[in-house]
Parts: C-alpha cells; sequence; structure tokens
C-alpha cells in the first residue's frame, strides 16, 4: 500500500506514547494561555492621534482662525501620515485634532508632529504661546470608577479623602493615571481691611505683587570655604496660612507691617467651580428608601496601562479600597463603584467561552448521530485541542481576549470540525468494512482523504484571510477574526492528521477476540444504511426526473432571492457587530451659553430626579461644570474638555 504525506505523519502518531501527552500539554497550555491573555472589552486600536492647545491672550476668535489656525492646518496637513486636522478657534486660544492613519506608528508619529510644529514656530505672532501637545488613545478611558459620598461629608471633605485614596490607587501596578472628578481644593484666602490698609501706607497692587514675590525659591549661588563647595538658596514657598500672614508688605516708621495686620488670613475650600452629586435609583430599593435624593460627591477614576488585564486590574484595586476602609476612609463614607469595564469584559468574555463550548457539544451530538457516540468522542476531544492550541497562539501574537477574538472562534467552530470529521468519518467505514487488519485500514483511510482535507483547509483559509487586510479603523479592529480564524483552521489541520487517528485508533476500531487472527468478514454495504436510503429517495427522483430537477434549482434561486430581499427590505437588522447592552448611559445637557452654574445645577438636579424613579436605574451621577468620567465616545468627542462657565460670570 503506497502511502502518501497524511499517511505518514498518521502513522508516526498512531501507536505513539506520546500522542496522548501531547494532547494533555495542548490542552493544559491552552487553559494556561486563557488565564494569561488579558481581558478586555474591545480589541486595541492603535489610532495615532493628538490635540494641540495654543494660547494668543487677547485675540479674538477671528484672529486666532486667520493668524494660527489657518498656518498650522495647512502645515501640518503636509505631515506624512495625517489623515485630517480639525481645529477650533476660541477667544485667546486654539485647540486642533490631528488624527493620522490607523496602522502609522504611534510614536514616529507624534515625533514627526513634533518637529513640524517647533519647525513653524518662527511665523507664529509674538505673544503666542508654546503648543501643548497631548496624545490621545483608547486607555485614556477610565476602566474603573469609585464614587465618594456620605450624608454628613461636603465636597470639600470628600476631595481630600479622594486625593489620599487616589495616591494609594497609584502604587497599583499597571495603574496608568488616577484622577478626581468634583470636590473642591484648599486655598489660603486673603481678605483685605481698606481702613487698616490705608492707616498703614499700603495697596491692592503691592500687596499682590509682594506676595507673588514671596511665594519664590531660587538657588543664589555656591559658596566656597574651607574647600567645601556649599550650595545657597534664597526663599521659600508658601506651606500654609502662617507663612502668608507673616509676609512684609511694607514699612511704617521703621517698623515691619505684615499682611495679617492689614487682612485677614485663612485656609478654607476654593469657590466652586463644578458639582457632582450621587444618588440612588428605584431599582436599589435598601437604597433608595435609606438614602432619599442626592448628595455631594466626587468620583475617583483610573485608567490602566496598555495591553494589561482590565479584570486584574479591577480585582487588585477593589482589594485595595476593602484594605483601605480600615483606616484612611471613614466608616460612614459610602464608597460606591460607579464603572468597572473589567467586570463587564470578563462577564462578555466568560460568555462566549461557554458559547464556544455549547457550539462545540452541539457538533459532537450532531457527529454521533451519523457515526455514534464513539465518533462523537473522538471529536469532542480534537475540537478542544485545536481551540487551546490557537489561545496561546493568540497569546504569543499579544492579542486579547475580547469579543472580536472569540467570536473568530464561535464563527470558525463548524468548519474547524470539518478535518476531524472527515478523517473519523473515512476511518469509521474502513473499520466497518474490515477489509484490512485495523492499523493498515486507519492509514488507508487517512492515506485516502488526507490530500484533499489539506487542500479543502487551505481553501478556506485562502477565503476568510484577505478581511485581514481590510483598511481604517475597521482594520486592526477586525484583524482578530479572520487571522484567528485562520491559525484555528492550520491548527485543525494538524490535530486532524496527528491527534484524530490517535483517537480513532483506539474508540472507533473493531475489537478483536483474544488468540483469534485476523479474518476477512462481510464487506460494509452502503447502500443498506439507513442514511444511503433517506439520500436515494430525496435524490432519484431528480435524476430520473428532468422537471423535478429544475423546479429543485428554481426554488432554490427563490429561496435565496428572498433571503436577500430581508435585508432590502430592513426586515432584518444589519450590524457589523451584535447590540452591546452596557450597563450605563450619560445624558448630556447643554444650556444656553451665559447659564451660571447654579442654574445647571438646579436642572441637572430635576434630570436626576426623573431618571431615579424609572425601575431599571441602579444609581446616577450628576457632574455639572465638568465632565464624568469619559467613555470612549466620549474621548473622540472630546467630552473631558468641558468645564465650568462659573468662571466667566462669577467675577461681574
Amino acid at each position: 500500500m503506497e502511502k502518501g504525506l497524511s499517511g505518514n505523519i498518521a502513522k508516526a502518531f498512531l501507536q505513539s506514547k506520546l500522542t496522548i501527552l501531547l494532547m494533555i500539554a495542548f490542552l493544559l497550555i491552552g487553559g494556561y494561555s486563557t488565564l494569561l491573555i488579558p481581558r478586555e472589552e474591545e480589541p486595541q486600536i492603535q489610532v495615532p492621534m493628538a490635540d494641540i492647545f495654543i494660547g494668543y491672550p487677547g485675540a479674538s476668535p477671528k484672529e486666532v482662525e486667520t493668524k494660527i489656525a489657518a498656518p498650522m492646518e495647512k502645515f501640518i496637513s503636509n505631515i506624512k501620515g495625517v489623515e485630517y486636522v480639525y481645529s477650533t478657534s476660541m477667544k485667546g486660544q486654539l485647540m486642533l485634532i490631528v488624527q493620522f492613519y490607523v496602522g502609522e506608528d504611534v510614536e514616529k508619529s507624534l515625533v514627526k508632529l513634533y518637529s513640524e510644529i517647533m519647525k513653524h514656530m518662527d511665523i507664529m505672532p509674538q505673544g503666542v504661546t508654546m503648543p501643548l501637545v497631548k496624545p490621545r488613545a483608547i486607555d485614556d478611558v477610565p476602566v474603573l470608577g469609585f464614587t465618594l459620598w456620605g450624608e454628613h461629608y461636603d465636597d470639600y471633605q470628600l476631595k481630600l479623602i479622594g486625593q489620599a485614596l487616589a495616591n494609594e490607587i497609584k502604587k497599583v501596578p499597571n495603574v496608568a493615571e488616577v484622577s478626581i472628578t468634583g470636590g473642591r481644593n484648599k486655598e489660603v484666602k486673603v481678605i483685605l481691611d481698606k481702613s487698616l490698609m490705608a492707616l498703614n501706607g499700603v495697596d491692592l497692587i503691592g500687596i499682590s505683587k509682594l506676595i507673588q514675590a514671596g511665594n519664590v525659591q531660587n538657588d543664589a549661588g555656591i559658596l566656597v570655604r574651607n574647600d567645601t563647595a556649599i550650595s545657597i538658596q534664597t526663599g521659600n514657598f508658601f506651606n500654609a496660612a502662617d507663612d502668608v500672614a507673616k509676609l512684609v508688605v511694607g514699612m511704617k516708621n521703621g517698623q515691619p507691617i505684615y499682611l495679617h495686620q492689614v487682612a485677614k488670613v485663612e485656609e478654607a475650600p476654593s469657590e466652586a467651580a463644578q458639582y457632582v452629586f450621587f444618588g440612588y435609583g428605584k431599582a436599589d430599593t435598601a437604597g433608595f428608601k435609606k438614602y432619599a435624593g442626592s448628595y455631594p460627591a466626587i468620583t475617583v477614576s483610573v485608567a490602566k496601562k496598555s495591553g494589561s488585564d482590565a479584570m486584574k486590574l479591577a480585582t487588585e484595586i477593589q482589594e485595595k479600597v476593602k484594605h483601605l476602609k480600615k483606616d484612611l476612609i471613614p466608616t460612614d463614607l459610602q464608597v460606591s463603584e460607579t464603572r468597572n469595564y473589567g467586570d463587564s469584559a470578563s462577564h462578555k468574555v466568560s460568555e462566549l467561552l461557554f458559547h464556544l463550548f455549547i457550539s462545540i457539544v452541539v457538533v459532537t451530538l450532531f457527529v454521533m448521530l451519523a457515526m455514534g457516540w464513539r465518533g462523537g468522542l473522538v471529536v469532542f476531544l480534537s475540537v478542544p485541542v485545536t481551540f487551546a492550541l490557537t489561545l496561546f497562539s493568540y497569546y504569543v501574537m499579544g492579542y486579547t481576549l475580547n469579543r472580536i477574538t472569540l467570536f473568530a472562534l464561535v464563527f470558525i467552530t463548524g468548519i474547524v470540525v470539518d478535518d476531524s470529521i472527515i478523517i473519523a468519518e473515512n476511518m469509521h467505514r474502513h473499520f466497518k468494512m474490515r477489509k484490512l487488519p485495523p492499523l493498515q485500514a486507519a492509514i488507508y483511510a487517512i492515506n485516502e482523504v488526507g490530500n484533499p482535507t489539506i487542500l479543502a483547509t487551505f481553501t478556506v483559509v485562502a477565503a476568510v484571510l484577505p478581511m485581514a487586510f481590510v483598511s481604517g479603523m475597521m482594520g486592526p479592529y477586525m484583524s482578530p477574526m479572520p487571522i484567528g480564524a485562520a491559525i484555528a483552521m492550520m491548527l485543525s489541520l494538524v490535530v486532524a492528521l496527528t491527534l484524530t487517528p490517535y483517537l480513532g485508533y483506539i474508540f472507533l476500531r473493531e475489537k478483536e477476540k483474544k488468540g483469534v487472527a485476523h479474518q476477512e468478514h462481510k464487506a460494509h454495504v452502503l447502500e443498506e444504511t439507513g442514511v444511503y436510503k433517506i439520500y436515494y429517495r430525496f435524490i432519484h427522483p431528480m435524476l430520473e426526473t428532468r422537471w423535478k430537477r429544475w423546479a429543485f434549482i428554481f426554488g432554490t434561486v427563490l429561496v435565496l432571492i428572498g433571503s436577500m430581499l430581508l435585508f432590502y427590505t430592513k426586515s432584518v437588522a444589519v450590524k457589523m457587530l451584535p447590540f452591546d447592552n452596557k450597563n450605563e448611559f450619560q445624558v448630556v445637557i447643554d444650556m444656553p451659553e451665559g447659564t451660571t452654574l447654579e442654574k445647571t445645577m438646579a436642572v441637572a438636579a430635576e434630570v436626576a430626579a426623573y431618571v431615579s424613579a424609572q425601575p431599571m436605574v441602579k444609581d446616577y451621577q450628576g457632574y455639572i461644570g465638568t465632565s464624568a468620567p469619559i467613555s470612549f465616545n466620549g474621548l473622540v468627542r472630546h467630552y473631558d474638555l468641558r468645564m465650568a462657565r462659573r468662571e466667566r460670570y462669577s467675577k461681574s
């Protein structure tokens, strides 16, 4: 019997003791890779993008546009790889949004952007500030958020506790940034007394300049004495209100006049420039009844480093916060988890893994109907090995576990099992025929269908792989699916030619009695099988009668056209990805220009009261004069740049 490539490969594994060990090793490697691969909701998309901020004090929006925006748009657009440039001209300042094409190297793109800006600084008008270039990435979106609130705490007290909490969270590995939204900072207030100022002969402008000059520390040089160099510093920064109060602001009759003699100096919360509040919704029955209404709050949001596991990071920070409740966070202060993308990512990944298992079981059941439980067992053991090796490949290539990479496995399940089914079914057929001894029958069966199986695998790979070359943002977003599918197909071929023959030889061959040599048995008659009889009754009339053939073809065409019309009539929704059931949403309120912070707060409170009464709302947060912790949509729309207008109107 002449053996081909597939037969020679299968022969090496058919009776080898190492085959079962390789199978166990592959399963363990795949399972361990699942624990090591970071879990995320969405795949990492590298889109080089940056915001450029430039100040032009005193200029009108029109002057900013003509003197800064137009020239910068022109020379930045000439940078190789730039897709578009957007500019927003405001009074005294300019913001430029620069986005490079997807696939451009992030670091090289930023270097080119910096170089081009510095090269053209000589054409900028006098008085323009140095440009601030701020890169943006998908990892800027916080994955975890804690909202601190309490019945007996105001936003100033909450901010102090939040700052201490943020410092502790920063110590957790893989934390990129911790930001605090809401609250008021501590400041030193100087309340001047006009009568005392006049009595001591000091004025407002002079005091202001002296305060600025007093809050400075400089290097005065080096004093060399006795072969020792001593660094000398002059001045000192203010550390407390007492330092400010003891500042000398004038002289009278040869005596120094201190600031506390002409003013009241005290440490106090700063003026409110933003408001944040928290409240329970109707879905949380206990919290809704116990804590009616809303309370002042702050939100501590955490962004992760690129490539880190959102689920593991969220778990570590939760443990950290739980530990800090013993000594740093007061017992009567509430810490509510208002965002956890790590938990949602883990839930989605677990759900997809469960669906993957269900699909394997369903395919196995169908195989059992044709080849019995032994044939189903062969396929059931072969497919997990393929997926285990595919997950290991994901880990090696730096992919994360997300709904795209796992969707590739679910999508390819029906195709992956084909190779193992073809090999197992042909072995099953030859074992039933009993024309050859089991070992020779197995090799003959594999050699018979091996080359067509290899060809079919490469054909499917050739059909799926071109999707990896899609351009634009959808390219890197969807590329894990065709690449993962192609890898899974190639690995399924390897498993079909190595492990499947071994498993088929164990479970599918007919057991012979001890001491009885191999004998020829009655050949397996295909025409006597039930499957053949059903298929014959269906296909024979169409082969014999012409009009039945054409009726079947015409009916198939009608069904095809009818299914295509479902998309045209929109009876079936067409989407690239299924709807994502998010557990949070944002309501953005844009008030008319000139609206005060307090008026906006009143409107937001009314909206919050309505939202809290909805039966599906668990809790809500309000952010007035500032933006909520941004989502990916907010990152693209620059919601984090929304600021309070209070500073513009509070002094009038």
